[in-house]
Parts: C-alpha cells; sequence; structure tokens
C-alpha cells in the first residue's frame, strides 16, 4: 500500500483503558461507498462519549469505524456513488459514527452540513454532536417552546453550553446549574437567566421558587432524578441523555402521575442513518440560521494537536473545561 494510501489516525491501545491509551498509528485511508463522502478532517472534536468507548463501555454501531470521533470538519476530498450534494473542496462539518481522531473520515453524504460562511473548521467542528443532541432531545423529545423555561444541568459542559445558547435563541428561559462559582458566572454570561452553584445552598428549592422548569435536559441521574422531578412545572418534560451519576434512581412515581410529567431520554449514535439524515435536514433549517444570526458560538475550552489526544481526554475528565475540547489533524 502506497504512503498516499495511509493516514494518522488515534488507536486504543489494548482495546480500552485511560487516556494514556490513546496512542497515534498508521492505518489505512479509507474510501468513500456509495452515499458516502471522504473528508480531509482538519479538526475533529472530543466528547464524552469518546471516553466510554476509550474505556470499553459504549462500542460503536455495525459497519461504524473502531477509531474514536463522532464529528469533524474539513473539505470534501472524494465523492462515493450517490452524493450529488456535495463537490471536492466543499467546507463541511459532520456527524459521525466514529472515525474522526484522523486525518480522513468517511461519512454519509446527509450526515453533512455546509459550513457556515466565515466560521473557522474549529468552531464548526464543535457543532454537530452537541446541536444534534439538543436538537433531538431538548426541542424535539423535550418540546421545548417559546415562553417556556428550559432547565440544565452541567451549564459550562460543550451541551450545556450549546443548550443555553438554542434555548435563547428560540425565546425560551433557561436555569441552569454547575458546579462552583465561576462556573455559574460563565453560565450567565452565555444568557442563562439563573445560574445556580449547585454546590451551594438547596437548588431544588432555588428553582422552585423561581417558577420551575417546562424541560429539564439531564446529563447527570442518580440522586438528581428524584430532584428534577420536584423542579418541574405541570405536564413538564425530563429528557435525560447521560448518567454520570449512575443509571440507577429511587423515585415517586406518583409524582409523574399527579404532575402529568414525561419521563423520556435518547441516544444520537445508534439511530438508523435515515434518521441521522432526517435530524439533520432539520437542524440545517432551524439552527442554522441562528449561527448565521450571531445568536449561536462556538466556545472552545481548549485545542490540542491530534497526537495529544490522550491529554485531551484528561481534560475532559478532569471537568474544569468551558466548551468544546477539540483536536487539530
Amino acid at each position: 500500500m502506497g504512503a498516499d494510501a495511509m493516514m494518522k489516525a488515534i488507536a486504543v491501545e489494548g482495546g480500552r483503558g485511560g487516556p494514556e491509551a490513546l496512542v497515534l498509528v498508521e492505518t489505512a485511508r479509507p474510501e468513500p461507498g456509495p452515499g458516502q463522502i471522504l473528508i480531509r478532517v482538519r479538526v475533529a472534536g472530543v466528547n464524552r462519549p469518546d471516553i466510554l468507548q476509550r474505556m470499553g463501555l459504549y462500542p460503536p454501531p455495525p459497519g461504524a469505524p473502531e477509531t474514536l470521533g463522532l464529528e469533524v470538519a474539513g473539505e470534501v476530498a472524494g465523492l462515493g456513488e450517490g452524493a450529488p450534494r456535495w463537490k471536492v473542496g466543499d467546507c463541511v462539518t459532520a456527524l459521525l459514527g466514529g472515525g474522526g481522531y484522523a486525518e480522513w473520515a468517511v461519512v454519509d453524504a446527509r450526515h453533512a452540513l455546509p459550513i457556515p460562511e466565515g466560521l473557522s473548521f474549529e468552531a464548526a467542528a464543535g457543532l454537530p454532536e452537541t446541536v444534534f443532541t439538543v436538537f433531538a432531545n431538548v426541542f424535539e423529545r423535550g418540546g421545548l417552546k417559546a415562553g417556556e423555561t428550559l432547565m440544565l444541568h452541567g451549564a459550562t459542559s460543550g451541551i450545556g453550553v450549546t443548550a443555553i445558547q438554542m434555548a435563547k435563541a428560540a425565546g425560551a428561559r433557561v436555569i441552569a446549574t454547575s458546579r462552583g462559582t465561576a462556573k455559574a458566572e460563565q453560565a450567565r454570561g452565555l444568557g442563562a437567566d439563573i445560574s445556580l452553584d449547585s454546590t451551594a445552598g438547596d437548588w431544588v428549592e432555588a428553582v422552585k421558587a423561581a417558577g420551575g422548569a417546562d424541560v429539564i435536559l439531564d446529563m447527570v441521574g442518580g440522586d438528581f432524578t428524584a430532584k428534577n422531578l420536584e423542579c418541574l412545572k405541570l405536564d413538564g418534560r425530563l429528557v435525560l441523555i447521560a448518567f454520570q451519576a449512575g443509571s440507577m434512581a429511587n423515585v415517586d412515581l406518583r409524582r409523574i402521575q399527579t404532575q402529568r410529567l414525561t419521563v423520556t431520554g435518547s441516544t444520537l449514535r445508534n439511530r438508523p442513518a435515515d434518521e441521522k439524515a432526517r435530524l439533520a435536514a432539520a437542524v440545517e433549517q432551524t439552527v442554522w440560521p441562528w449561527l448565521a444570526a450571531g445568536k449561536l458560538k462556538t466556545v472552545i475550552d481548549h485545542t490540542f494537536p491530534l497526537a495529544r489526544a490522550a491529554d485531551a481526554h484528561r481534560r475532559l475528565e478532569d471537568g474544569a473545561h468551558f466548551g468544546k475540547i477539540i483536536l487539530l489533524t
């Protein structure tokens, strides 16, 4: 195999492990199949599902690359049969099933979106995983509408930063919780109407005193679940997308019944290709105009070269970040 058919990528040495298991390797460059495009990756986003996959807890769906990486930005470098929207040289950002921690990646052409004019590769690469997740869970499953209140935890994470901005762009009120006064101030700077330090005082009573929430986006789970149910208004919706405090919870089901609450959740990576294509089209129609209008921006915490993917994971795991962590290829 010629040198031009190879690329650098990040592999998980031993199949699973800590950040030190992430190593730079030479591997075969992928080729686009029917309906796919080949992207020369310039920037890849780093997300918590990558950490779970590295630990052996979140295997890629059938047919997806074993390599980590769920979102990228770069130029279209090749077209498979049946990918008519794109041409070589187009600048795109894309949602992947895997394979983003590499110099080249293939993706279903329908899961790529044009990079808005004036947006850098770095900013664009931080969009797909968070924007698709927030749109699918807050707006579709949670049904958030203008005038309603969204509450969210982990306000300064990649998801949190995106959710605050998208909710405000849609005309909603936002209550955010985060750990520490500095993070609470950062969330307030992004537009949160009420920003609470979850380590100081009773945040449940504070939320109830503020009128409660119509929709809660929860990435914590565990004992936060019962507390979230207390914070919901009549006909409120709790949307679960991660379980940093554990996936088991002890709740009073009578509250769900008497308050007419909805508890739901979803994952993004294992959705069928057609469903991801539908979601991409909806995001482009609704969210891309917010980008053009300056109502949504990518907040970048730190950039690392691809070879330092282990350091990127350490930064994400220590929880001190504000916004997105990205890799430069």
